[in-house]
């Protein structure tokens, strides 16, 4: 180890928040998280949701307007944490929201190259969350990604 390494700060400058709009208790401590990250260091926030394969059945497709409801459900939260955002002071952010697929595959192959973030936030998915194990997207995140992770518990 060198020590002029080790005394040079590691500072992060591009910020990816993972929201889940199902599971407001785990999106809740990241966005605080990241949030204050994102202000007190004068970085790049971008906040994304991704609506889940497992939100969307087969009577969903089929009835006229629901998919887009569900769309819109997903915009609307990434809309509500960027204005949150703002008022807290965070000067540069932005939002974008996925259609349907696997969050992890989505957040890996879509997200990260159009981001191009030094560092993920996302929540530990809690157990109110019905359709997933909790933790289990984050963790997933965290072994695949090529940036660094932060799973908020």
């Amino acid at each position: 180890m060198q020590a002029d390494e080790l005394s040079e700060p590691f500072v992060f400058h591009r910020v990816l928040l993972t929201v889940d709009a199902d599971d407001p208790n785990s999106s809740t401590r990241a966005f605080r998280y990241a949030a204050t990250m994102a202000h007190d260091y004068q970085i790049e926030l971008c906040i994304v949701s991704v609506l889940e394969d497992d939100d969307v059945n087969i009577f969903d497709v089929m009835t006229p307007g629901k998919l887009d409801q569900k769309e819109d459900d997903v915009r609307q939260a990434v809309e509500d944490y960027m204005t949150i955002a703002e008022k807290l002071g965070v000067d540069h952010v932005t939002g974008l929201t996925v259609g349907a697929g696997d969050v992890d595959d989505v957040i890996l192959e879509k997200v990260i190259p159009k981001f191009k973030p030094d560092l993920i936030v996302c929540g530990s998915d809690t157990e109110d969350a019905s359709h997933r194990v909790p933790g289990a997207v984050g963790l997933r995140i965290a072994r695949r990604a090529n940036v660094s992770v932060i799973v908020v518990r």
